[in-house]
Parts: structure tokens; sequence; C-alpha cells
């Protein structure tokens, strides 16, 4: 298999032991090729065995360099004085020693590698003291300047090493909080899309049902009433497949979407009409100075309000009314929707039952800082109250008085006797 210089660099790189092997064969072949060629008296006594041993073990060991460098330090600082004090030639034994202390700089921390620092010079002055002859203050120099050199670098070499682990740490740390926030935000668009989904269907297949079973109750005995009821079924399924487009048209990304607007509390008295020709007798009440609303305060209590009625209709029986009620206030803006429907096991249905209507209810009037009631009415049947805070300028100056909840017994209109 063919390889080029760099995948052997690499190769080298992710094997360091094969490397720093390398390294020790080349540096003590070097070293005693070094003492046999230049060993003569009366500089060094002539190479022997011992000579060669005492420099092969100043050498070698650097093959665990990275493993126990300073283990290995304070190991070969032995034979090297012995070299200088028996009068042998010490070859390249000095480079073993650098070697070794730049590891220790570049693999351990400050305090080892200081220690590091301290037994080279401490090795040196052994090596001075034992020396046969005088050493010069040059050689004292470079020596110095060598040592300090090989520690220097090799602290930077860590310190380098230490900011590229920090800066990777960071980028995995940042990565990690960008896909967490890429999936609480697809998770968020998700919620948003199965409110806006089960509000459009729940609502609109629930009053579908109703209707075509009243048409078929009346199909043989009246058949203008199936046919009226059949007429609203069409008519509520061409606005389920237009809201339903709408909102689908909003998930495309391949051109523009054809967005309707949105329903928000100015269409509450259609929505009340709806469910009255639904068959749930269904009276509104709204109270206070008409406000504007923000977008999507406006959206969630009109989708408040159609969820509490839907579930009105289908929960509370054939018999039940529901009251809504709106009211305006300077900073607030408060939604009660109650019935007088069926008793304490279908309202227990309604709050623990497996429908998303109530979670979605939840999840919109927590967004936007709402306060939220959901339980049995006082009296029985069932109520949803919320509260959403808002602060915004009238839009008019024109009052509904309308009466309140706690009212005298209802008058049934005309549409409400249709039920």
């Amino acid at each position: 298999m063919r390889t080029t210089p760099g995948s052997t660099r690499s190769w080298l790189w992710a094997h360091p032991l094969v490397s720093d092997s390398i390294l020790a064969v080349v540096l003590t072949t070097a070293s005693l090729w070094t003492i046999v060629a230049f060993a003569e008296p009366p500089y060094a006594r002539p190479a022997d065995a011992l000579n060669l041993a005492l420099a092969a073990s100043c050498t070698l060991p650097l093959t665990l360099r990275r493993q126990r460098p300073f283990v290995l330090l304070v190991a070969t600082a032995l034979p090297g004085v012995g070299l200088i004090a028996l009068g042998y030639s010490p070859g390249l034994s000095g480079i073993g020693t650098f070697v070794l202390l730049y590891s220790v700089a570049a693999h351990r921390g400050l305090a080892l590698s200081l220690a590091a620092l301290a037994v080279s010079f401490a090795t040196y002055a052994a090596m001075v003291a034992a020396a046969p002859v005088p050493i010069s203050w040059a050689n004292h120099v470079v020596m110095t300047t060598v040592m300090l050199l090989c520690w220097v670098c090799g602290r930077a070499l860590r310190l380098r090493r230490a900011y590229l682990s920090e800066l990777v740490q960071r980028a995995d740390r940042l990565e990690r909080a960008r896909e967490a926030d890429t999936r609480a935000a697809r998770a968020e668009e998700r919620s948003r899309i199965a409110r806006e989904l089960h509000d459009v269907v729940a609502h609109h297949v629930s009053v579908m049902t109703v209707q075509a079973a009243a048409a078929r109750k009346m199909l043989d005995t009246k058949p203008d009433v199936a046919r009226d009821a059949l007429t609203a079924i069409e008519e509520m399924g061409r606005t389920a497949m237009a809201e339903m487009r709408s909102i689908v048209g909003v998930l495309r990304t391949d051109g523009p979407a054809e967005r309707a607007p949105q329903p928000g509390m100015q269409d509450l008295p259609a929505l009340v009409e709806q469910m009255r020709e639904a068959g749930l007798r269904t009276q509104l009440w709204i109270e206070g100075e008409r406000r504007g609303l923000p977008p999507g305060v406006d959206l969630a209590a009109y989708r408040l309000v159609q969820e509490a009625l839907t579930n009105s209709l289908r929960h509370a029986g054939p018999s039940a009314r529901a009251w809504v009620t709106v009211r305006h206030e300077p900073d607030e803006l408060s939604v009660h929707v109650e019935d007088d429907g069926r008793g304490a096991a279908e309202e227990s249905l309604r709050i623990g039952g497996k429908g998303h209507g109530l979670v979605g209810i939840r999840e919109r009037v927590a967004l936007y800082g709402g306060v939220l009631r959901i339980g049995p009415r006082t009296g029985g049947g069932f109520e949803v109250r919320a509260q959403f805070p808002i602060n915004h300028r009238p839009l008019g100056n024109s009052p509904l008085n309308h009466r309140p909840l706690n009212h005298s017994p209802l008058k049934q209109s005309p549409l409400e006797d249709r039920a």
C-alpha cells in the first residue's frame, strides 16, 4: 500500500511510542558512533564496554519519554554524571537530557516541570564538579541557555495544546447548545402547529358530527331540517378545508404562502351563532370598552372560547346551555366560558381525557403569561376561565354594556330554540 509523507506523519503522530523508539535508537546510534570515533586521549579515556553502556543508558530511555519523563530524567542523571567522573566521552548523552527536560515541560504540570528544570541544573552542576578539567564560562552560558530554551519551548507547547483543547471543548459546547436550541425550537414549532391543527379540525369536525347526527334523525320525518343540516355540514367542511389549506400553506418552503387573516375576538359572534346552529344554546356577553389586543392574545383568546364551546357541544349533553363572557379591562382581558351540562363523571372525562384541546389551551394561556382555571362549575356543569394581561391603548370610545354573568334566568332567543 502506497503512503504519502503526510499520511506517514499522521500515522507516527497517532503512534507516539513508535516515533519515540525511532528517536531513541537513532540518537543512541549516533552517540555510540561519536564515542568510538572521537574519544581519544588525553581528552577522554579510550572507549570500552562501560563507556558505551553508560552512554546508551542516557539515550535509550527516550523510548518512554512521554509516559515517564520526570522519572527518566532523574534516572539518566546518574550515568551522565558517571561518564564525566570516570573520564569517558559523554557522546550525545546531553541531548537526551535536553529532550527529557522538554518532554516534562510539554506533558506535565508547572510544578513538575520546574522540578525537572531544577534537576537538570543540579545534574549539570554535578558534572562540572566531577569533570577532570575546568569548563569555560562560555560552555556554562551555552548549557544554561539551551536548558532554559528547552523548558520554555515545552511549556509553550503545553499551553498551546491547552488553549486548542479549550477551543475544541468550547466549540463542542456551542454545538451542543445550538442543537439543543434547534430541538427546542422544533418542539415549540411542532406544538404550535399541533395546537392550530387541533383547534381547526376538532372544532369543525365536532360541529359536523353533531349536524350529521341531527340530519340522520330528521331524514325521514323532517327532510327540510335534514337538508339544512347537510347544507351546514357542507359549509363547515369548506371552511375547515380553507383553514387547513391556510395552515399547510404556511408550512410550505417552495413558495409564498397564501395567508388568510387569523380569527380573533371580533369573530366571536359568528362562532356563537355557529354553535347555536350546531345545537348548543349559547349566549355571549361582552363587557367593558373594546380595546386593541395583541395579535397573539387575540388569537389565543378566540381559540380558548372555540375549544371550550366545542367541548361543551361534545360532552355537555343535548339540553345543555353555554355562556361566554368577555370582559375588557385596562390591563387585562378576562374570558369565561361555562355550561350547565352533565355531572362529575363527564367533567372528569373533559379534564382527564386523552384529547389535546385542554393541553393546547394551557399552552396558549401560559405563552402570554395568563392565568387559567379549568374545572367543574358551582351548581353543575363545567367552566373555563382565563385572564390575559395586556396594556394597549383603546381603539374606540363606545363601551358595550352587557349583562354580567351572575344574571337572572336567561331568556332564550329564537336561534337558541332551534337546538
